[in-house]
Formats: C-alpha cells, structure tokens, sequence
C-alpha cells in the first residue's frame, strides 16, 4: 500500500512541477496567435491569426535590439569560452601555486555577486577608467560585452573543470610518449574531449547574455538598448499582444539551439565511444 501511494506521489510532483513551469509558456505561445488588443482575452470569432507577429516583424525598435542582443550575446559567448576555459584549465590542471585562492575567489564570485552589485561595480569601474584614460569613451556595445564576459566566463570555467576532473590523464601520457609536444596533445587530445563542455558553457554564456536586463541596464548608455532593456520597458506598460510573440520566437530560437546542440554532443559522444572501442579492440 505504502509503494503504491509512493508510485503515486512522484509522478503526481514530478507533473505539477513541469505543469507549473510550462503551462504559463504554452499559453503565451497560444495567446500570440489571439486576434483581441487584450491579451486575457482570447478573441474566438478572429482567432488564431498571425498579426501580431506581422507586426512584431514592422517594429524597428524590437528588430534593433534583437540584433544589438544577438551580437553583443555572440561576443560574449565567444570571449566568456576563451576565457572561461584557460581559468579553468589553470584551476584543474596547474594544482597550488602563488594566487590559486584569489584566482578560485575571483573566478566563482560572479557565480554568487548580486547581479545589482555587479552592475553598479562594473559602472564605477567604466567611469573611472573614462575620466582615467578615456576608455571607454562612452556606454554601449563594448562596456555591454565587457560587462557580460565579466560574469558569464565564471559558468564556463566551473563547467570545463568540472570536466577536467574526470579526465584520463593515460591518455594525454601516451600521446607524450609517442613523440607529441604538448601544444600537440592539447590541440589533438585534451581539446576535442573537452569540446563538449565548452560548448556547453559557450551556449550557457549566450543565454545568460541573452536575457540579461540588470547588469544591462548598469552598463548600457543611450542607443544601446538590448532586447531584454526593450521588453522590460514595454512590460511597465501594459503588455501588448506582439510582445507574447516575441517571446514564442524566442522560446522557438532556444529550443531548436538546445535539439540542435544536443543532436551534436550525442553525435560526437557516439562517434567518441566508437573511437574507443577500435582501439580496445586493436589492442
């Protein structure tokens, strides 16, 4: 009786917990296609229909800043992977030296920072060094990117050491053996393997600058409105229909990156696993 309530018990949680999470998202995607100005309002007579997205499509402001986000998101994903991965690999492979403890602290504490004390840092920061050197000139796409590389290469360094913990050394020794040099071996051994986290932290460091609106709003100046700054001021408001369309591309966008990158990191982990059982059965 008590294994039978327990059977019960989880799938019933595990149920209501993705129903509370993506119920909300499916009735914005549904309500997108509403004909009404009111978005409570489902029009049935005129629904569905596809005007709102026509709109969202004439609205320069929105186009602007979705593009303005996309790039500054594609900066900071490339950057934050760099630079995420070298802290990484100095963390996990290096073992103590002089500044190891400052290194972790510097490298973790954007994982933990406020995202209000970070922005307000980062604006003192940019200040001073315009009135010191006079760069940056002025706010906008590259205190943006500076700011966003600042916090999002914390993710990629935890998730390429997290990797690098349980990397096989053997592998790395044997190249070493044969002859290889050890930028060799990087390039040939340690970077393919870890490649499946890194491009994990390049996605997570896309997605965090992506939706970014406090730090952004710190560090961004006049004309440089990011697609979360936009959304965020038209939710002050009222919400607007062409808004819920908005969103739907967006959740569209993320989850065909996210099949798409899946697709991947399956594919070369099977292509991976293959590799490894020739060479077993060379041996």
């Amino acid at each position: 009786m008590i294994h039978a309530r327990r059977s019960i018990l989880v799938p019933s949680i595990m149920a209501f917990g993705f129903a509370f999470l993506y119920v909300p998202i499916l009735a914005m995607i549904g309500y997108s296609f509403n004909n009404s100005r009111l978005v409570t309002v489902w029009d049935s007579a005129n629904s569905p229909t596809l005007k709102w997205y026509s709109a969202l499509w004439r609205n320069q402001q929105v186009l602007d800043a979705a593009w303005l986000s996309f790039r500054i998101a594609l900066l900071n994903a490339t950057g934050a992977a760099i630079l995420g991965t070298l802290a990484g690999l100095v963390l996990a492979r290096f073992g103590r030296f002089r500044g190891r403890t400052l290194l972790t602290a510097l490298t973790t504490a954007p994982l933990v920072m406020p995202e209000v004390i970070t922005g307000l840092s980062l604006l003192l920061l940019f200040v001073a060094m315009e009135q010191a050197i006079g760069w940056p000139a002025s706010r906008g796409v590259t205190t943006l990117t500076i700011a966003h590389i600042t916090f999002s290469l914390s993710y990629v360094a935890v998730i390429v050491q997290s990797r690098l913990a349980g990397f096989d050394l053997s592998l790395e020794e044997a190249a070493m053996d044969l002859g290889a040099r050890p930028v060799t071996v990087f390039l040939r051994i340690t970077l393919p393997l870890i490649a499946p986290a890194i491009v994990s932290g390049w996605l997570l460091a896309f997605t965090l600058s992506w939706d970014d609106l406090v730090i952004s709003q710190f560090v961004a100046g006049p004309g440089s409105s990011t697609l979360p700054m936009v959304i965020f001021s038209k939710v002050r408001l009222g919400v607007t229909p062409d808004i819920n369309a908005l969103a739907t591309l967006m959740v569209l966008t993320v989850a065909v990156g996210v099949v798409i990158a899946t697709v991947l990191l399956r594919r070369q982990e099977r292509r991976r696993e293959r590799d490894l059982r020739l060479a077993a059965g060379a041996d």
